[in-house]
């Protein structure tokens, strides 16, 4: 017998992502949390990008959660009083969601929870922790304190950044470092006009003197504030001195506040060497913690329950072999070791740790303020953006469309295998979706061009349907996003990502195969299955 088809383990926002995308493929899900009840307190992670509220759209919570948030589309860099520069997130095509959502993780938590319970494949067990896991060929036994075992055929680990207990128990190494300063949040509410719609990043201001300031704004008038502090800062004694005060006083002037909520956090670089195990996909802060400077956290976590779930309904319905698998861990660890990457190319010169990168730091924010050309070395942070797929072992590599590697700040690549397509309005005949990736979340989709007729292939079993662009694209918003060209079949994941660009319709076949994980040399007889 088993409980549910997966069990998810942690009803956090990861979670509670991985089990509302894993229900709308039709698998039923246990939810599991340790906790007697959510802890709604706290900003937390604030800051949702585009695409993860267009994948929470999915669920039927994107567009609540971007219409409660606060949108901001400029981010603001200073140097001690001067503005270095300002810049504004771009997007191919015509997205439906604001590049940015400023929203505490305790209502997203809450608009996600009232999806979850209108969702009949989800049961959701509070008071359940998780303190073992075991696994055999046919699923996943977790031992929880206190109740009867609970069986599955698959788990996902979204524990947060405590699950030390479940990596260990999966042999999974937590390689990385914890930095020695410290971070001081302060959610406040307070007039602060002209600051509602962007975010500010404060290099060395007199009010914090050799480190840092970040804030952003949040709904309600509440502004959330970061300071850099020192390892050894003491919340309580600043408070009680009137040292706290002063602090925000010296920020937003003699105007009225309240503190909302405050805490001091140290955070942490650490990406796990396995995000699958066997049964066990490991996603969220459970196998990847970064600095939250650039907004990757919770981000990415989504990512990760984007890319299991579909993964894991494919091979639940049958559509695609255990072998898909696999290629969570390839795609979502090269995510994870990407944002590590960036993140910490940011801590390195947020707080320089030899006499050499401090005077680098200098001598750049220095430069900044006359020379445009040397802005782009100011590191306040890359802000989060999709993981680009092009070394997946689920993508077909087009020569004529080749990867130009990381585009500037707040910019996007041009499309191509590996890279999420672009959402536009389309028109559909017979169907409610009105945005390309609406259409293109619900299996495998193949575009075709003008010129290119097309059958889906015969030779597997999942979802497979063919668009043709011109019928779709009626103002050509499509096909300008795409830079499409005639003659061509844009094969698509279920995750919108690109899988394939194909001038020779006899080579989709492979490609679909490819994108469901299954090595095309496997391939023996047409019709022999995948």
């Amino acid at each position: 017998m088993r409980d549910r088809r997966v069990a998810v383990i942690g009803n956090g926002p990861v979670g509670q992502t991985t089990a509302l995308l894993l229900a709308r493929w039709g698998v039923p899900v246990v939810l599991l949390d340790g906790r007697a009840e959510r802890d709604l307190v706290g900003s937390k992670a604030i800051c949702q990008q585009r695409d993860v509220l267009d994948v929470w759209e999915a669920v039927g919570a994107g567009r609540r959660i971007a219409e409660e948030g606060v949108t901001w589309t400029t981010a603001r860099t200073f140097h001690r009083d001067r503005e270095l520069f300002a810049y504004d997130m771009a997007g191919a095509g015509a997205s439906a969601f604001p590049p940015f959502v400023n929203i505490s993780q305790a209502r997203t938590e809450e608009i996600l929870d009232e999806c979850i319970a209108a969702t009949p494949l989800i049961d959701v067990r509070w008071s359940h922790r998780v303190s073992g896991i075991d696994q055999d060929s046919g699923g996943v036994t977790l031992t929880i304190e206190g109740r009867d075992p609970l069986r599955a055929d698959y788990a996902v680990a979204c524990a947060g950044a405590r699950g030390d207990d479940i990596r260990r128990q999966l042999g999974v190494g937590f390689g990385g470092h914890s930095f020695d300063d410290r971070f001081l949040i302060c959610d406040i509410r307070a007039e602060l006009p002209g600051w509602a719609q962007e975010r500010r990043f404060y290099f060395d201001p007199a009010w914090n003197p050799g480190r840092q300031v970040l804030i952003h704004p949040c709904p309600g008038s509440t502004f959330r504030i970061d300071w850099q502090v020192p390892g050894d800062y003491d919340l309580d004694a600043e408070e009680t001195s009137g040292a706290l005060d002063a602090r925000i006083r010296a920020i937003i002037g003699n105007r009225s506040y309240e503190i909302v909520w405050k805490s001091v956090y140290r955070f942490h670089s650490r990406v796990a060497d396995r995000m699958r195990v066997g049964r066990v996909l490991l996603a969220g802060d459970c196998a990847h913690l970064v600095s939250p400077f650039g907004a990757r956290g919770l981000n990415s976590g989504v990512g990760d329950a984007e890319n299991a779930a579909w993964k894991l309904a494919f091979v639940l319905h049958g559509w695609a072999g255990e072998e898909l698998l696999e290629s969570y861990h390839d795609e979502r660890h090269a995510a994870a070791v990407e944002n590590i990457a960036v993140t910490t190319a940011t801590m390195d010169f947020l707080v320089p740790q030899t006499a050499d990168q401090h005077r680098h730091r200098l001598s750049v924010l220095e430069a900044a303020a006359t020379d445009p050309a040397v802005r782009a070395r100011v590191d306040s942070g890359r802000l989060s953006e999709p993981f680009w797929y092009v070394d997946s072992p689920l993508t077909t590599a087009d020569r004529s469309r080749p990867f130009a590697g990381r585009p500037p700040r707040g910019q996007v690549p041009a499309a191509g295998p590996g890279i999420v397509v672009p959402d536009v309005p389309v028109s559909v005949t017979g169907s409610a979706c009105g945005r390309f990736r609406e259409l293109a979340r619900d299996g495998v989709l193949l575009l075709t061009t003008e010129g290119v007729n097309l059958e889906p292939p015969g030779d597997t079993s999942a979802p497979v349907r063919v668009l043709h662009l011109p019928e779709i694209d009626v103002s050509g918003a499509l096909a300008g996003a795409l830079a499409a060209r005639p003659g061509e079949v844009w094969v698509i994941r279920p995750d919108a990502y690109v899988a394939a660009v194909l001038t020779d319709p006899a080579e989709v076949p492979s490609a679909v195969h490819r994108a469901l994980g299954q090595p095309v040399t496997e391939r023996i007889l047409p019709g022999a299955g995948t």
